[in-house]
């Protein structure tokens, strides 16, 4: 099988390549920067791919790679950071810019007899970089350039050698899968070998590597991810996994008896299910803190795995459904990017944790985890869910956590949830929710003053969760929407619309 290896250099936004290259039938995984020439060439990579990153090339400390990956004979491609730090080591120049580049460019195509074949003239790119390359390197053509930046796409087709200095990974540069395409296909002459049927053999074979003769825990939170963790383990081993649904008190109107049905039945599961409601709510009282809260429910839930795991008869294995987002949002996992925040099942694992992980989806974005669970055969109603936090409704209610505040929340949630769907918008969104905020207004109701609590409406879209843009609901739609949830939801009085895109925001609220 042909593989792509993406060395990382702290771009936000590496995951997204690997995505996009498996998108197009082609196998990659992501390394560190500093992996060892021996273990690259080990590897036996068809192509290489260095990633953006946050730092400049001519920095002090800035990341590195062993000069040797350019002596591999292999194709290589440069992005943003990665074309910088190519030109660094073959002789051209990078210097600041005194014209900083951040968003939206137009591409002009000045050779298209290389990378940029396919790409139509003055298309929209994703610009983010402060420094440019000042002097193209000995053997390179320019072959792309934007207004602000002159040596946008470089090329030496004899090395096999290519750089671009915008995103081609992003969805915001509209032809980047063609960029892309043209590398691998046109450029380094793969072919698209992979896909997920071949992913799931794969992972089949590694859990049962893994466990062995183990027991398995998988926690199970009612959304997609979970449940394919669970039918992926399953398929490897059987019945020696047990499958733990807890009621922590901050799910949504009625999800816990729904879900629990769904999973002993139409899933054929093993599922223990666990009230524990009582016992979240009394450790999150008095905590604010977003990530205090993370961490306070990470922590009791591998309380309670532990506990369960006991009465199993010892259970040496965990499995989570993390995905990639929530592993590049809680900390630098592959290569030197930045902590935005702790997950529950990542940044919020205790120290001197008792079991061994099994993650399986976690180097797979929520687009290719929905497509992992239609190849696994779950229905398509289950499958586009919109994702919810595994801190469920705690990262919702801004501030403390009580039982009074989560009823006007899970109240005014389900006011918003059923109007999406009877607008029949609900499959175009990536996520519809109701955030509590922790303020309160002035209002007049029934000719007499309020003094209450404010709800902000949430809908975004997106096809991965690393980016997201706001979406424009229409005006009929947020008025039912604010209407009912002021009639219906005692403790409210004012309704809020979020406009915020990730980034800067990010998709919850905490």
């Amino acid at each position: 099988m042909q593989r792509v290896l993406i060395l990382d250099f702290g771009s936000q936004y590496t995951q997204l390549i690997a995505r996009k290259i498996r998108e197009l039938g082609v196998y990659s995984e992501i390394l560190p920067f500093s992996t060892p020439l021996a273990e690259i060439r080990r590897a036996r990579p068809s192509a290489l791919v260095l990633s953006g990153g946050p730092q400049s090339v001519y920095g002090k400390g800035a990341p590195h790679p062993d000069k040797g990956i350019f002596e591999l004979g292999v194709p290589v491609l440069g992005i943003c950071y990665g074309v910088q730090l190519m030109a660094h080591f073959l002789g051209g120049q990078v210097i600041p810019s005194k014209e900083r580049e951040y968003g939206f460019a137009a591409l002009r195509v000045v050779d298209r007899t290389g990378l940029l074949a396919k790409v139509r003239d003055r298309q929209q790119v994703w610009m983010s970089h402060g420094d440019r390359l000042d002097r193209v390197p000995p053997g390179f053509r320019l072959t792309g350039s934007t207004a602000n930046t002159r040596a946008a796409v470089i090329e030496d087709p004899a090395r096999k050698f290519y750089g671009v200095q915008f995103h081609p990974e992003v969805i915001h540069t509209r032809e980047g899968l063609k960029v892309l395409g043209s590398f691998l296909f046109g450029q380094a002459g793969l072919k698209p070998d992979w896909s997920m049927s071949s992913f799931v053999a794969r992972k089949v074979r590694e859990i049962k590597e893994t466990v062995g003769d183990g027991k398995v825990i998988c926690g199970l939170s009612g959304g997609v991810d979970s449940l394919v963790t669970s039918l992926l383990i399953h398929k490897a081993i059987g019945n020696r996994l047990t499958c733990i649904f807890i009621d922590n008190g901050l799910l949504r109107k009625g999800q816990y008896e729904t879900l629990m049905e769904a999973f002993r039945h139409k899933f054929a599961l093993k599922v223990v299910g666990i009230d524990a409601s009582d016992m979240f709510l009394d450790k999150l009282r008095g905590v604010v803190s977003p990530e205090r809260k993370r961490k306070t429910i990470g922590r009791l839930f591998i309380h309670l795995f532990e506990r369960e795991a006991m009465r199993l008869g010892g259970a040496a294995f965990l499995a989570q459904g993390t995905i990639y987002p929530d592993v590049i949002e809680s900390n630098p996992v592959k290569g030197p990017s930045s902590v935005i925040k702790s997950h529950h099942n990542v940044g919020g694992l205790p120290k001197g944790l008792k079991f061994k992980l099994v993650e399986p989806l976690r180097e797979l974005f929520k687009d290719e985890v929905r497509a992992l669970a239609l190849e696994l055969g779950v229905d398509e109603d289950f499958i586009h869910q919109h994702p919810f936090p595994g801190p469920g409704l705690a990262v919702r209610l801004i501030g403390q956590v009580d039982r009074e505040s989560l009823e006007i929340l899970r109240a005014a949630d389900d006011i918003v949830l059923q109007e999406v769907q009877k607008a029949g918008i609900y499959k175009k969104l990536w996520q519809a929710f109701a955030v509590l905020l922790p303020v309160r207004s002035v209002g007049v109701m029934g000719d007499e003053r309020t003094y209450q609590r404010v709800v902000a409406v949430r809908m975004v879209q997106s096809t991965d969760g690393m980016t997201a843009n706001w979406y424009p609901a229409p005006a009929r739609l947020m008025a039912r929407i604010s209407t009912r949830i002021v009639n219906e939801v005692r403790g409210v009085n004012r309704v809020v619309y979020d406009v915020t895109t990730k980034p800067p925001g990010t998709i919850e609220w905490e």
